[in-house]
């Protein structure tokens, strides 16, 4: 199969004109008529995915995060990132990234958060210009729900460890607003849709001071925010190519570790 075979299917569900004007989402490495067996899915391209990627044969890497960000002016295997690219040409494995685009599309990130809590009536809390799309999302519980209860079904539905948040200003909560990756600008959208609590990451120290005790802000990381890609780019893949072999990566993980106190 066809670089562009795949990539079509991806952006089909989630065009590249979605994504902001400081991303780079799409195709990074490679051409899009090189041929494709085998494609890797991950949240990021790191070196452990690349060795992944070469020891079970496959030639496409397709990430959330995108590889390369700023221009790089030299390849010297100074970073992870020099060396990703510099590995990636040398044994010609294409690299992809579906990024803020995958955010902002009906069916993206924040949405597949919302559907692994069982939110109802889910809808966009920061429109775009592009019908239905838009960032973060809003819904509902069936029923109200003790906030402490619904933190520990967040914890294991999402495989989260800890999760930093404000004070506890509700006994019980059911509209719950969510942005995965960095949403902290989405702030005052979460207040202005009337959520009980706010799921989101990479809030500051300052963010947790905007609740206003009308709502609980919580952080429960990036890492775990978006890990849900890669179940949505394997869903696209598997729905329109029903026999290609796509992986899902075993060794894409979380950069941030945590300690527990004794």
């Amino acid at each position: 199969m066809k670089v562009r075979e795949i990539t079509a299917a991806i952006e089909n569900f989630a065009p590249l004109s979605l994504q902001e004007s400081y991303d780079n989402s799409g195709l990074i490495v490679g051409r899009y008529d090189d041929e494709v067996e085998r494609v890797l899915l991950a949240v990021d391209v790191t070196d452990e995915v690349i060795a992944e990627a070469l020891d079970e044969g496959c030639d496409m890497i397709i990430t959330h995060h995108p590889i390369i960000f700023h221009p790089l002016k030299r390849f010297n295997s100074a970073s992870y990132v020099e060396r990703a690219v510099e590995q990636a040409i040398r044994h010609g494995l294409v690299l992809y990234a579906c990024h803020t685009n995958l955010d902002s599309t009906v069916g993206g990130l924040s949405w597949r958060v919302a559907q692994m809590l069982s939110l109802e009536g889910v809808r966009v809390m920061q429109p775009t210009n592009d019908a239905g799309a838009g960032f973060g999302v809003v819904g509902e519980l069936s029923s109200p729900k003790a906030t402490e209860a619904f933190l520990q079904q967040v914890m294991q539905t999402l495989g989260v460890k800890v999760i930093r948040h404000s004070d506890i200003v509700k006994s019980e909560v059911r509209r719950i607003a969510i942005c995965t990756g960095a949403g902290g600008s989405l702030i005052d959208d979460a207040l202005a849709s009337d959520a009980d609590l706010y799921l989101t990451a990479d809030l500051r120290y300052n963010d947790f001071m905007r609740h206003e005790n009308r709502l609980i802000l919580c952080d429960i990381g990036h890492f775990e925010s978006e890990f849900c890609a890669i179940d949505i780019l394997f869903d696209i893949l598997s729905k329109n190519f029903c026999n290609f072999a796509a992986r899902k990566s075993v060794h894409s993980r979380n950069p941030i570790n945590y300690t527990v106190r004794e």
